[in-house]
């Protein structure tokens, strides 16, 4: 396997039938000052596409914390402030919709396949936010794959190599923001890369024993059955389950407790439409 320097996989060969493609369109974008645009990409940033929290670029887009996992990768936001200087508004969006970055390569971790169905005029207010965002003079350290992780990757164990898990012609997008198991579905896909695709938790493939071990998101016993969405809100808001016990901080509730109501209501119908599925199932 050839790997590239500061990258994943070199070779381009195919993955699950699909390739990387540098030549994946650049789209148009009108950038905004809207001031209501503005707010609405500073919501999507800060929740729905979690990019300002401390797991991922941090509340100013500068650089969050670092996440150890052991043998497996060291995972690091990078300084948005400073590397969209380089991108024009329509590569920030491809990125964003397509996890490719200027220069054709694959972002790395970057949880793109989660929110890769955000409509476009969704995408064109985070990338006008951002660029109402401050650079900040700071150069966090890369993020690092470890061969297990790249192993894991290939095996689909955990998404690193982000752009060959997206259909780049699909072009799948929300037809907009409702309370409805729909809407719903969209939002849940930010769960999965942590529960699981049945949503059951259990423990990540491959990751240290010291990571916390995700929850049942699925209306099972060992899961939210007995949940209102009362307890669901608590959750969101305080990061507290039903029976007291906080959550790990490595659960992102800070932007999850950042959806408004309607995100909230969706979220909730969905997850309770699912079929109890045991915990670990993932």
């Amino acid at each position: 396997m050839n790997l590239l320097p500061g990258g994943l996989f070199a070779d381009r060969r195919p993955h699950d039938g699909k390739w990387i493609d540098p030549d994946v369109p650049v789209p148009a974008v009108v950038r905004s000052g809207d001031a209501e645009v503005l707010a609405r990409g500073k919501h999507l940033a800060e929740s729905v596409a979690p990019c300002a929290t401390p797991a991922c670029h941090g509340h100013d887009l500068a650089g969050g914390e670092p996440i150890e996992m052991g043998p497996v990768a060291t995972l690091m936001g990078s300084n948005v402030t400073r590397s969209i200087a380089g991108y024009s508004d329509g590569e920030l969006a491809r990125l964003l919709h397509h996890g490719i970055k200027k220069d054709g390569r694959s972002v790395a971790f970057m949880p793109v396949q989660d929110f890769a169905w955000l409509p476009e005029d969704d995408v064109a207010a985070i990338v006008s936010y951002v660029r109402t965002l401050p650079v900040v003079d700071k150069a966090p350290p890369p993020t690092l794959i470890k061969t297990l992780g790249k192993v894991l990757d290939r095996k689909d164990k955990i998404i690193f190599d982000v752009a060959r898990r997206i259909d780049h012609g699909a072009g799948v997008r929300a037809k907009g923001a409702t309370p409805t198991i729909e809407y719903g579905r969209f939002l849940a896909m930010g769960c999965q890369g942590c529960h699981g695709e049945h949503f059951s938790g259990g423990p990540i493939p491959g990751a240290p024993s010291s990571m916390p071990t995700p929850l049942n998101l699925t209306p099972h016993e060992t899961g939210l059955k007995e949940w209102s969405f009362d307890d669901f809100n608590k959750l969101l808001d305080e990061g507290l389950r039903r029976n007291g016990k906080r959550l790990d901080t490595f659960m992102p509730y800070e932007a999850f407790g950042k959806f408004d109501d309607i995100e909230r209501r969706a979220l909730w119908a969905f997850l309770k439409s699912l079929p109890p599925v045991p915990l670990g199932e993932r």
